[in-house]
């Protein structure tokens, strides 16, 4: 009974060790995917369903965007070293992959920035250069997409609340 607690102590104290050698983009990563799962919002006054999903055995949080009656996007995020990727499939045809500087604070909203756009047939097409991701709680989440379109700058503010 002795030597199972020891064990256990040990194996606690092992895994808060191994949180703590975590590199600050793992842990951003970690706080991006407590998104997992389903959130309602409106888009430019659609409603529209978020949902999150980890997958490619826990690499990749995927974010399918499902706005009511308009066609579907997806969002990838990904660690790469000391920055986390986005890379966006927008409903435009086109693919902005975004990225973040250097994570320094894993709890600050993540704010990521353009890095190429792939699928352009022309600079003037609509395509997204920034998004900042603030996970207000547990349960809000609010998006800010910067874009660019026929020379002129923008952006737009979503905000979501989970359902599940």
């Amino acid at each position: 009974m002795v030597l199972g607690s020891i064990v256990t102590a040990l194996v606690a104290l092992a895994s808060a060790a191994l949180a703590g050698d975590k590199a600050k983009s793992e842990q951003a990563f970690d706080r991006l995917t407590s998104l997992k799962g389903e959130w309602n919002g409106r888009i430019d006054g659609v409603n529209t369903i978020l949902i999150y999903t980890l997958t490619a055995n826990g690499s990749a949080l995927m974010e399918q965007c499902r706005p009511e009656k308009r066609p579907e996007m997806i969002t990838m995020f990904t660690v790469d070293g000391d920055h986390l990727l986005a890379t966006h499939y927008c409903s435009a045809r086109n693919q902005p992959e975004m990225e973040t500087p250097g994570i320094t604070d894993a709890q600050k909203p993540l704010e990521f920035s353009l890095v190429r756009v792939t699928g352009l047939k022309s600079p003037d097409d609509f395509h997204n250069t920034g998004l900042a991701v603030i996970q207000e709680d547990n349960d809000h989440l609010t998006q800010e997409w910067f874009y660019q379109h026929k020379g002129n700058i923008g952006k737009n503010i979503f905000h979501f609340t989970r359902v599940r």
